[in-house]
């Protein structure tokens, strides 16, 4: 659920442009989704865990969250203003060079990555704990 607070401070960064609206979910970022399914896929998802079809549905989701933050992390590294920038000219990803949101990049996506690939395993493993 991290991610509805990033995603909110992302479209916040957008109004004071400080990042381009493409890496907001008004743009071309619909990992909001992620952060708004959350709640649910732990409320279900884990009751039926124990199930193969259940564990397949969790999978899926990690998967598919999986891809949402890559798809913004490869947005926000092109648009950062940097020799190998290729989107958001007119405003460039600038947020990222100041504290605290030096820290999406270096502490954020990191812990979310980190977080879905520790559920891959342990549904892949089939341990529900």
């Amino acid at each position: 659920m991290i991610r509805i607070p990033v995603e909110l401070v992302l479209l916040w960064l957008s109004w004071h442009k400080a990042i381009p609206e493409l890496m907001t979910f008004e743009g071309r970022n619909p990992d909001i989704f992620s952060g708004i399914t959350a709640p649910f896929v732990a409320y279900f998802g884990l009751a039926r865990v124990k199930s193969k079809q259940g564990r397949g549905l969790l999978l899926i989701w990690n998967l598919i969250c999986l891809a949402l933050l890559q798809n913004i992390v490869i947005n926000g590294l092109l648009s950062a203003p940097t020799p190998f920038q290729r989107f958001a000219f007119d405003q460039p990803n600038v947020a990222i060079s100041y504290f605290p949101f030096s820290w999406l990049p270096t502490f954020i996506v990191p812990l979310a990555l980190f977080g879905h690939l520790v559920s891959i395993r342990k549904i892949i493993k089939g341990q529900t704990t």
